[in-house]
Formats: C-alpha cells, sequence, structure tokens
C-alpha cells in the first residue's frame, strides 16, 4: 500500500479523522489484530463471532497507524482512527481510491462456477514474468477479501490478478465497482450455487457482470467450449479473446495428453505461434484453466514461448486443490478438499480413476452444498459417476450427501463397495481398515464437509 494520511483515508472514505489527522498509514490493511504490523491500518469489521471494534486498542498497541471503525478507538476513544458510517463499505472505497492513485497497475479479473482459484494463481504466476505482481492467497473473492487484495499494491505493482465470486447477481458489479478489470476472464457458467441463483442463466447473468466492467481497450476473455460464456461476448466494450478445445478459439490447445499422474501436455495454440506446455497440475480439467491463463498473458504482452514455460513450471499456489502426496507405504492421496460442486467432482474422479488404472481406488466424498431443489439429483449422479468409473470404493461422509450411496448402488454393473459414514473421524476409521500399498485416494466435499481433515489424517497416520 502507499502511505496515505488518515485525512486522506477520511476523504476517499467519507469518514471522519479521531486523532491526530497526519498519522500515517505506511503497512498493510488487517482485520484481525493478531497481524498487525507498525504502520498496519485495522479495520474494525462487525462479523458474526467477534466485533473488531473489541480489538481496536490491541491493534493500536501493536503498532498500528490507525483504526477504520465505526466508532471512536483506543482505551479512551482517543486513539488515531477514521470513523465511517460502515466499515466494510468505507474497505471498498479505500480500495478503489488506492487504485486510482496507481494508474500504472493492470487490473486481471477472474470468475466462473469452478477453476477461479486455480486459474488466478496461473495467471499471476504468468504474468509475474512480466512486471511485480499481487494476487490474493486462497480464495480472496468477495466483498471484503477483493479490496484487502487491492490494498496490497503499491507505487511498484504491475499486475493486479484478483477473484470474483458471486452469491447473487449484483454481486461481481459491486466488485467490479472497487476494481475494474482491464482484463476479465470467464472460466464457465456450471452448477455451483444453483441452489442461490435458481438457474444457470441466472449464474450466467451475474458472472457476465465482470466483461460488462471491462473498458474499450481492455480484454474479455471468454470460454469459447461454454455457449452461455461465449454468448457474453455481447455484452462487453473490450476485445474478446476466446480460450477452449474448439477449433475456432484463440487460444487453444492441440495433440492433448495425460502422464500417468494424470498432469496434462498439450500444444498451445495462439494468433502469434505455438508451443508445447507440461503443466504439473493433475487433470484434464486443468487445461481450460491454463487457456484462459494464457489468454489473459497475452493481454500482458508475453510471447508464447513465455506462457509455455511459464505454465510448465507452474505450480498450485493454494491449499486443498488436487494436491497429491505419496505416502512411504505407496499410497497416493489426492486432496481437493477446499470446495466441490457437480462439475468439479465430476472433473476429480475423473483423474482418480486416470492415476489409479492398474491400481485400486477409493473415493471420499461429503456434501456438494448450495444446490438447492437439485441437491439429491445431483448427488445421486455423482454416486453412478464413481460406480462407472470402476472405482473400487466410495466413502460417503455425512447425511446430505446420502444419495451419493443411492446413486452408485443403481449401477447393477458395480463391484466395488460402498461405505457410508457419520462424520470426518468415522471415514478416516474406515479408510484406514481399508487401505494398502499402491492405493489411491480422493478426498473431496464442500467446506462445510471439512473433509481436508481426511486427507490430513491420512498423510499423519502414514508419518508415524
Amino acid at each position: 500500500m502507499i502511505p496515505l494520511p488518515l485525512a486522506t483515508i477520511a476523504e476517499i472514505t467519507g469518514g471522519t479523522v479521531h486523532g491526530p489527522p497526519d498519522a500515517v498509514v505506511t503497512g498493510p490493511v488487517v482485520i484481525d489484530s493478531r497481524a498487525v504490523e507498525p504502520g498496519a491500518l485495522f479495520a474494525a469489521l462487525k462479523g458474526e463471532r467477534a466485533d473488531g471494534h473489541d480489538f481496536a486498542a490491541a491493534a493500536l498497541a501493536a503498532g498500528a497507524a490507525g483504526v477504520l471503525a465505526q466508532r471512536p478507538a483506543g482505551q479512551a476513544g482517543e486513539g488515531p482512527c477514521v470513523v465511517v458510517p460502515d466499515v466494510q463499505e468505507a474497505l471498498g472505497r479505500l480500495a478503489r481510491g488506492l487504485l486510482e492513485r496507481l494508474p500504472d497497475v493492470t487490473v486481471f479479473a477472474v470468475t466462473g462456477s469452478a477453476g477461479k482459484t486455480s486459474t488466478k494463481d496461473l495467471i499471476a504466476q504468468l504474468v509475474a514474468r512480466a512486471g511485480p505482481t499481487v494476487h490474493p492467497p486462497g480464495s480472496f473473492n468477495n466483498e471484503i477479501g477483493l479490496p484487502l487484495t487491492v490494498l496490497r499494491a503499491d507505487a511498484g505493482t504491475r499486475h493486479l490478478v484478483l477473484e470474483m465470486g458471486a452469491r447473487g447477481i449484483g454481486h461481481i458489479a459491486y466488485l467490479t465497482g472497487i476494481a475494474r478489470p482491464d482484463v476479465g476472464v470467464v472460466l464457465n457458467v456450471g452448477t455451483a450455487h444453483v441452489g442461490e441463483f435458481g438457474s444457470r442463466e441466472n449464474i450466467a447473468r451475474a458472472k457476465g457482470e465482470i466483461v460488462e466492467a471491462v473498458p474499450p481497450g481492455g480484454t474479455a476473455v471468454l470460454n469459447a467450449d461454454d455457449p452461455l460464456v461465449a454468448a457474453m461476448a455481447s455484452r462487453t466494450r473490450g476485445e474478446v479473446v476466446t480460450f477452449g478445445r474448439a477449433p475456432d478459439a484463440a487460444v487453444r490447445a492441440a495433440d492433448e495428453t495425460l502422464d500417468e499422474q494424470g498432469r496434462p501436455r498439450f500444444t498451445l495454440v495462439t494468433p502469434e505461434g505455438s508451443a508445447p506446455v507440461a503443466l504439473r497440475l493433475h487433470g484434464a480439467h486443468a487445461v481450460p484453466n491454463a487457456l484462459a491463463a494464457a489468454a489473459a498473458a497475452r493481454a500482458a504482452g508475453l510471447a508464447p514461448g513465455a506462457i509455455a514455460e511459464a505454465l510448465s513450471a507452474a505450480v498450485p499456489a493454494s491449499r486443498w486443490r488436487m494436491e497429491v502426496t505419496e505416502r512411504a507405504d505407496g499410497v497416493t492421496v489426492v486432496n481437493d478438499a477446499y470446495n466441490a460442486n457437480p462439475d468439479s467432482v465430476r472433473a476429480a474422479l475423473d483423474v482418480l480413476a486416470h492415476m489409479a488404472r492398474g491400481r485400486r481406488a477409493y473415493a471420499v466424498l461429503g456434501e456438494m452444498a448450495e444446490l438447492g431443489d437439485a441437491s439429491v439429483a445431483e448427488h445421486a449422479k455423482i454416486g453412478q459417476h464413481v460406480a462407472r468409473s470402476g472405482i473400487a470404493g466410495l466413502v460417503v461422509v455425512g447425511a446430505n450427501a446420502a444419495a451419493m450411496a443411492e446413486g452408485a448402488g443403481q449401477v447393477a454393473s458395480w463391484t466395488g463397495e460402498c461405505v457410508q459414514v457419520d462424520d470426518v473421524g468415522a471415514a478416516v476409521t474406515a479408510l484406514s481398515e481399508r487401505l494398502a500399498p499402491r492405493d489411491v485416494v480422493l478426498v473431496k466435499g464442500s467446506r462445510v464437509a471439512g473433509l481436508e481433515r481426511v486427507a490430513e489424517a491420512l498423510l499423519a497416520e502414514a508419518a508415524r
């Protein structure tokens, strides 16, 4: 963040300074008082379980230059702060005001029903080769996480790579009002959050808000393989660049193969030329993400050879997304437990089946949340997909995922084993009784399922 006096922060946010107006924020903006460092600005957000105002005095004692709050801060209300009507809204205004003071920053923004975080990480690793880059850790993609990421940019930043999520129509429009994308990327329109949106068409309406914000002279990067995404071309004023497996996509993959670990190899084809890519990521579903990143990187001036080289060197940068670890006893654990929706679960199961050729495979699957009225049917379809993939065992975790077991049982030809358990501990026990050297196990579920603890327990068990 560039240094800003409290008086300037008050001007940007529409707040009022309490304490010395010439106090200067030189450090990061944080929402956790434990993360305060000298010169920081502590934003006192009020959450479901804690009120940041209760920690304002501690933040100042730890060296914060000031507090962004809805009431005066400090032991006696005399500490340096900017008082605003709404801290969350002020955080967005401050981020927008900072970007207005950084005219040399190119903003990349990514959305989609699946693959946002992985693609954001790829874009960041690519464009970092063309200049200093800021991007969020994990999935900081909402009205709090996005401005916190923007506020990490400073005068030396050249690329700002952002992820934009949505729980309803208008959410992405709000985020683009904070950080207007010069390059807007839409990956896909799937069934994630369909329970909240009501239909895929409504999801498309929401996701397309990102390209509506792209200005003339900017670039809208659209998936040529997804009709709902391709149709967004009419909603942008920027140049449209398509990616995908379609032969008419501007950035596409040719000669795709998977190695024994399910890592894709392909030829990157662009209007400027072609180059070979060997991804370190797992699964054929990583290819569209890589192509989207490549299309975005072209806007940063990278040539095909440099893009292919950077893609081949890129590594997973966010936790619990297709993390592949081989235990000392030969059991391979695939931890893809960060989140789950029908499309991403099918993709992960396909990777599992590919990796396990000649080996036994187990899928540990939890609830896919936010599917609304389609939940039972979608869970059953996943169970059917497990059975048709020839996977040896399915462990269904939690009552909300029970329809997976029913779906697997509907495939008469499946000879595998299905086990239903109530919780993570029972899942670990079930696996411990069954896993043998050379087995491959996939762990995946929505955040509410907490299945990353299954993967962690399997790895800790082997370490002992």
